[in-house]
Formats: C-alpha cells, sequence, structure tokens
C-alpha cells in the first residue's frame, strides 16, 4: 500500500476527523465545528489521500468509519492528547506562579544553601517546580554554558565573559587535621606553614580544590596531595583517619567528624564565595526570571 506524502497532516484536520469519527454525521459534525459540509469533506478527503485508503466506508450519505479510520483515530487522538499535554505544561512553566526552574550547584551547596534558598524562595510561590543537578565545579558551569540548566550555585566565579555572577554566601575555610597532629595544638595557623604537609583534597575539577590550590600558590607551595576525593565528608573521614590535612568549609563544633580539630586559617583568603550564575545571552522564562530577581535581592549569607 503506497501512502502520499506530498503534505504534511494539519493538527485541525486530525481534530476534525476525530470528531467525524464520532459522530459518523457530517452535517452534524461540521455544525458543531461551525465549518461548512464542504470544508469537511475537502479535510476529510486529504487525510485520505495521505494516507492512500478510504477511512470510512460510504453507503449513500451515510458514513461508517472502517478498519483503516479506527488505527488512524487512535493514533490521532495520541497525538491530539500529547499536544494538549505539552501546551499545558508549557503553560505552566512560564506562569511566574508555577513554573519550572532548573539549577545546578557545587555538591557541598546541597546541604545548606540551595536548600535555604529554595525553600524560602518557595513558601511565597509554592507552585514553582525545582530541578536540581550537584556536581564539581567545571560540570555545574559547563551545565549552564550548555544552557542544560537556567541557573547555577558554583565557586569560584567562571572567567566567561558571557555568565554574569552574583555573590551570595560566604564560607570562612578552616585547616581540618587530625586531633593527634602536631597541629592540633594550635588554632590559628598560616599557609605559608604547611608547605612540608600531606594533604588531601577533592579532585581538581571541584571549585574548592581550586580555591585550596590557589590560598597554596599565593603562600609559595605547591601542596602534596596523597589522596583525591570527591565529597567533603570523605575528606573528614580522611582526615580522622591520619591520612593527611585538608582546607575545608568551617564546621560546626559540635558536627566535626571524631578525632579532627579545625584550625582557623589567618590568610586573608581563606574564604570560599558561593555566587549564583546566569548566561547572560539566554532569554529567561518568567519563573525563572522571578528566582533570579529573588536571588539578587537576598541578604548576603555568612556560614
Amino acid at each position: 500500500m503506497r501512502m502520499a506524502h506530498d503534505r504534511d497532516v494539519e493538527l485541525r484536520e486530525l481534530e476534525w476527523f476525530v470528531a467525524l469519527a464520532e459522530t459518523e454525521q457530517v452535517t452534524q459534525t461540521a455544525e458543531r465545528l461551525h465549518i461548512a459540509q464542504p470544508t469537511l469533506s475537502r479535510a476529510i478527503g486529504r487525510l485520505e489521500n495521505h494516507f492512500g485508503v478510504h477511512l470510512f466506508d460510504r453507503s449513500g450519505k451515510r458514513l461508517r468509519l472502517n478498519r483503516y479510520g479506527e488505527v488512524v483515530r487512535a493514533h490521532a487522538i495520541r497525538v491530539l492528547g500529547e499536544v494538549e499535554a505539552a501546551q499545558q505544561r508549557i503553560a505552566s512553566m512560564i506562569d511566574p506562579q508555577c513554573g519550572v526552574v532548573s539549577l545546578a550547584f557545587v555538591t557541598s551547596y546541597g546541604s545548606w544553601l540551595v536548600p535555604r534558598l529554595v525553600q524560602e524562595y518557595r513558601q511565597g510561590t509554592p507552585g514553582v517546580q525545582f530541578l536540581l543537578e550537584g556536581g564539581p565545579a567545571d560540570t555545574v558551569v559547563d551545565l549552564l554554558r550548555n544552557e542544560s540548566v537556567d541557573a547555577a550555585f558554583c565557586s569560584p566565579q567562571p572567567r566567561d565573559e558571557d555568565i554574569h555572577w552574583h555573590p551570595i554566601a560566604k564560607e570562612s575555610l578552616r585547616l581540618a587535621v587530625h586531633d593527634q597532629h602536631p597541629l592540633a595544638q594550635v588554632k590559628k595557623i598560616e599557609m605559608a606553614e604547611l608547605a612540608g604537609e600531606v594533604f588531601v583534597a577533592l579532585r581538581p575539577e571541584f571549585g574548592l580544590r581550586q580555591i585550596a590550590d590557589a590560598l597554596c600558590s599565593e603562600a609559595g607551595f605547591t601542596p602534596t596531595v596523597a589522596m583525591e576525593a570527591t565529597e567533603i565528608p570523605t575528606l573528614w573521614g580522611l582526615v580522622g583517619a591520619g591520612s593527611g590535612i585538608a582546607v575545608l568549609p568551617a564546621t560546626p563544633r559540635g558536627a566535626l567528624t571524631k578525632g579532627t580539630k579545625q584550625l582557623v586559617i589567618s590568610d586573608s583568603g581563606a574564604v570560599r564565595t558561593a555566587g549564583f550564575a546566569t548566561l547572560l545571552r539566554r532569554r529567561q522564562s518568567p519563573p525563572v526570571h522571578r528566582f533570579i530577581e529573588f536571588v539578587h535581592n537576598h541578604p548576603l549569607i555568612h556560614r
């Protein structure tokens, strides 16, 4: 069986066909659709030409949907249903009160910064849906560059000229050591004093590792890294096991891993600044634009 593919099927023709398949009455259907009978007949004729078969059996002025028509009706109903669902989903996405915002974030921000801001925002706009994806800094920025997400929480500041980066939170960095380490007896230390120490650290693609390496470089040395991990809790565990020291965000005393201490780093750069990044060239939907305004107007968080 050969089908004619010289033209595309229009959604309007499928809608009219489904309506006629329900009544099998051209006059009644045309009146219901507020169109002329010849217009409806020509539309059904174009569909039949497209599929290469008659979709109705005709006996005088009477129509009866045949087996080919049953197949087309089943698929037409699914197509029209999917289109309607897409329209409803897009309508919800562009509604500032109940749209969708996709965010990428540095993994460690998933334990405090992202939940705090998202929950504060949802208190005023509970209908907004958030799609969240954590990862290392390099991956997070790539997701933003590729427009796979609407915005991102990241650190350090990306160097891309087309990325706007707004500081939103500051974390003090501390030196984590085993409680039996010789340095455990001091309360404050300078990075230059750590030149001969063995470190444990996040992998190079993580923002915290990049900040820690920069601190060491400014102090005049390259750190000796014995082990690399992908999560901050793992680093605390390694420090507690005596595997090395680590530059980590300040942690409440009661939350410290057993067998560890944290020392104040006196260097002025011992701070991790979290920023909210967006693409300058991207046209944002209303719900995303509203969330961006919320973040930009939020007071700087200190931790």
